[in-house]
């Protein structure tokens, strides 16, 4: 499916939304029946569940027992929304390490990497015009106090922070894929590449792709341990390289 993208409501609703400014009124008389909090947290259990083109309106509504109309006088639609959700499972990482700028990097990687595991919608979602909500820029605060202690000059650092946050975010919805195509489609990526053998059998040239093939004999392809563990080694790999790159840039 396409991706949705963040960043597509009336800006001065997401924001007031995002940040919650002005709060919501205490109820007087009768309780509404939904508040902004609800819809977002139904919103995030509908796509959990079943994925981000399964959540709309009247589904959120219908998980809440609620009209669709009942939700439009919190939330303007579901552009606003997909901000709202996006940036509220941002808010769920735990960025408080202390350490070396290093361990305060590998800390937002592997704090933002479970938000993707926990929500794999969200690799379903195009931030390039992000939420500009507290999930988000409390992140941005923390990975780039995290490379200004390194040492690095300020346009170093903003160049660096953009550098990271892209690799992270990217491996990580790269990482959820796998598990959120064998979902949709019931078969396994072992199933996938097994209906597919007859490719190396039959169609492979040794010859138009030799170094390849070298990988290949040399055992560079060769998996220790599960698919997954192969996945998670090439998240690990990359972003210490990428830090060891910004590294000695110090030097």
């Amino acid at each position: 499916m396409a991706a949705e993208r963040s960043g597509g409501g009336d800006a001065a609703k997401t924001l007031a939304l995002l940040w919650r400014t002005p709060p919501e009124p205490k109820p007087v008389g009768r309780k509404p029946k939904v508040s902004v909090d609800q819809i977002v947290a139904a919103a995030i259990a509908v796509a959990d569940r079943e994925g981000l083109a399964a959540m709309s309106m009247a589904r959120v509504a219908q998980e809440l027992s609620v009209g669709t109309m009942s939700l439009y006088g919190h939330v303007p639609g579901k552009a606003e929304l997909i901000d709202l959700m996006a940036d509220t499972v941002l808010q769920q990482r735990d960025l408080s390490a202390e350490g070396t700028w290093r361990e305060r990097v590998q800390h937002y990687a592997e704090r933002t990497r479970a938000v993707y595991q926990a929500h794999p919608w969200m690799r379903d979602v195009s931030m390039v015009r992000p939420p500009l909500g507290p999930g988000l820029m409390d992140g941005q605060e923390f990975l780039l106090a995290a490379l200004a202690g390194s040492g690095l000059e300020p346009r170093q650092v903003t160049v660096a922070h953009t550098a990271v946050e892209g690799f992270v975010h990217g491996a990580a919805a790269a990482e959820v894929d796998d598990h959120q195509v064998e979902e949709v489609t019931g078969e396994s990526s072992d199933s996938w590449w097994g209906a597919r053998q007859l490719f190396w059998d039959d169609y492979f040239d040794v010859e138009r792709y030799p170094t390849m093939t070298a990988m290949w004999n040399a055992g560079g392809y060769d998996i220790d341990g599960t698919l997954a563990d192969q996945v998670r080694r090439s998240f690990d790999y990359g972003l210490a390289r990428l830090l060891d790159g910004i590294e000695g840039g110090l030097k």
